[in-house]
């Protein structure tokens, strides 16, 4: 997934100013690594196309090559690498050269249909390949251009060079692209923002459509692909037998609640003569929606007849997934996508939310971190945590996620719209998270997070207490932290709806409708469907089942008790099964944040339970 911008011109009054800006926008959509394709008339009046690449942000493209971007002919990426970290983009064949937004889905089904392999690790070059395949037989570019709108899976928008045939194909299956269009120029972009902001109005937006444009015949000519980076963004999974006998998995003979399945190291748990939990006898249902009727009439002050009427923030979990099925399918809204990729949003979860938007035509804004600055910041609190292993502490392991709420609001201001819908399951209250921390449960609250200028102070004053016991957590990440947590708990936010206040969630027809309907992905690590596109959930899990004998699992199910949902028994079965060490997660994970994974492990299994052992 990437940034994927142009300009196409006959005439000589180049706008460099506005090309510089064009590109600055596209980069928040991914600064892992870059590339741009010049037009260039040589002396001989030959035309050239010269390619760049370099696995950096563009900025450091444009100045190190000392690109010229008074050239009539500009296209290129910004990329966030979701696969293919060595095969950088744009993906050039003899003939032909594209630049790809999006994950293609079924990549195998395609090469086997051209009955050709892969040269590359990238998914970008099966779409550049299939089509070069179609050219081979069929003349006709516009019967091309349908057939790949109608056979590719996934998300797909992109810009196709065939300097040969003198054209440029502009296509997209989800509305991640478009264009401004006069007599003599054509801008493109994936934002709509990014074009309207450098006063070109009134675009078109390319969804399950494309356009093809006249260009100048020429050659692609690769001038340089610059690859610096050390260490790989997206680790390869290598399977290693005895790192995964390192993980443990006791099963803990534990005093549980008679009515859930909380055990007695859950903090600040007591249990009454019959055996029941406080957590269990002060629990108010939460899966008890208001009328849909309410939220349909809310809804009706921002519906438009034409162009999207809400913002959904998408995560690419079940939840964010499920919500956008109703979003669209039984509230009738027409939503704009939004995804914070943080770096730990793991290759999983970004082809779910490639199957999701290309099924149902959605654009997909995205805004990408700094993914190697964040996921340094969380090597950093790993090992500052693990010199003094505290359980309230895990959470900062997340704190840069909280960075999602930030972009909201400007994405909103962005593209007009007032109204955001969020999926948050109602029950995925995790009372222990702070409570490990020394902050007793909140029974009244009704939110999933804690609200409250006073609750957050008191939350924040016991973890700085915490962090004097590991000074290495006063590093860099800290400011980072800190402004997360203001954007999620203290930032006003607006026209702001929760779609489980008024749709009552269930497991069982999410999971069957995102299995069955859209062919949702899972993991191969785990039976669950939760958690599975949150690259963290498994190492902080891991943490807590290790040494207090329950994790998030526990407190889930737990609540799918109470609400009536499932029986104490299958809660029980359900959180054994769901508990169990992930360790393609877990290896995949402090690959990433370039962590020895024996040696963090081993921390971890040594650390004093909370209950006892037979050891």
């Amino acid at each position: 997934m990437c940034g994927i911008f142009g300009y196409v011109s006959n005439d000589d009054t180049v706008k460099v100013k506005k090309i510089r800006s064009i590109i600055k926008s596209s980069e928040s959509r991914g600064k892992d690594a870059s590339g741009l394709v010049v037009g260039s008339k040589e002396i001989n009046e030959s035309y050239n196309y010269d390619v760049f690449k370099i696995d950096q942000p563009i900025k450091k493209l444009i100045n190190s090559q000392n690109i010229n971007l008074n050239a009539k002919f500009i296209i290129g990426h910004t990329r966030l690498i979701t696969n293919g970290s060595s095969d950088n983009q744009p993906v050039i064949s003899e003939n032909a050269l594209i630049i790809h937004n999006g994950i293609v889905t079924n990549e195998d089904e395609l090469w086997n249909e051209i009955e050709q392999t892969p040269k590359l690790s990238i998914d970008t070059e099966i779409i550049l390949k299939y089509l070069e395949f179609k050219i081979n037989s069929e003349s006709n570019l516009e019967n091309i251009c349908e057939e790949l709108l109608t056979k590719i899976e996934g998300t797909i928008s992109i810009a196709v060079l065939l300097p040969k045939l003198g054209k440029l194909i502009l296509l997209s299956n989800n509305g991640s692209l478009f264009l401004n269009t006069t007599e003599t120029t054509t801008y493109f972009a994936s934002e709509n923002y990014t074009l309207e902001k450098e006063n070109l109005i009134n675009n078109i937006q390319l969804n399950n459509n494309f356009k093809i444009i006249d260009i100048p015949n020429g050659e692609i000519i690769l001038k340089d692909d610059i690859k610096s980076r050390k260490n790989n963004l997206i680790p390869e999974f290598i399977y290693n037998s005895p790192d995964e006998k390192l993980l443990e998995y006791s099963q803990p003979d534990l005093l549980r609640c008679k009515k859930c399945i909380l055990p007695n190291t859950m903090p600040f748990i007591t249990f009454n003569d019959d055996g029941v939990c406080n957590y269990c006898t002060n629990y108010t249902p939460r899966n008890n929606p208001k009328p849909k009727e309410l939220l349909l009439n809310e809804l009706e002050k921002y519906r438009r007849q034409n162009g999207p009427d809400c913002l959904v923030p998408f995560s690419g979990g079940r939840d964010s997934c499920m919500g956008l099925d109703i979003i669209i399918n039984e509230l009738g809204m027409k939503p704009i996508t939004y995804t914070y990729d943080w770096g730990m949003v793991t290759d999983l979860g970004r082809r779910n939310i490639s199957r999701m938007c290309s099924k149902l035509n959605v654009e997909n804004i995205i805004v990408a971190a700094d993914i190697h600055k964040k996921r340094d910041n969380i090597r950093k609190n790993i090992i500052a945590w693990l010199e003094n292993p505290h359980l309230g502490m895990v959470n900062i392991f997340t704190a840069g996620d909280k960075h999602f709420f930030r972009y909201v609001e400007k994405i909103k201001k962005q593209t007009g719209i007032n109204l955001n819908i969020w999926s948050v399951n109602p029950l995925e209250v995790t009372h222990f998270k702070a409570g490990f921390l020394g902050m007793p449960p909140a029974f009244l609250e009704d939110k999933v997070y804690y609200n409250g200028v006073s609750k957050q102070l008191k939350y924040h004053s016991l973890r700085f207490r915490e962090m004097l016991n590991s000074k290495k957590y006063f590093n860099l990440s800290i400011f980072d932290t800190l402004q997360g947590e203001y954007y999620r708990s203290f930032m006003q936010k607006n026209d702001y709806y929760h779609l489980f206040d008024y749709w009552k969630w269930d497991e069982k027809i999410c999971d069957q409708t995102l299995l069955g309907k859209y062919d949702w992905e899972k993991a191969p690590d785990t039976n669950t469907t939760w958690r599975i596109g949150d690259g963290t959930a498994a190492f902080y899990n891991y943490i807590y089942y290790t040494v207090a004998g329950f994790s998030e699992h526990d407190t889930f199910r737990s609540n799918q008790v109470r609400e009536g949902d499932i029986s104490r028994d299958e809660a029980l079965s359900l959180a054994l099964d769901e508990n169990k060490p992930r360790f393609q997660n877990l290896r995949w994970y402090l690959d990433c944040v370039d962590l020895e994974f024996s040696d963090v492990i081993s921390r971890i299994n040594k650390i004093p339970k909370l209950y006892e052992t037979n050891i």
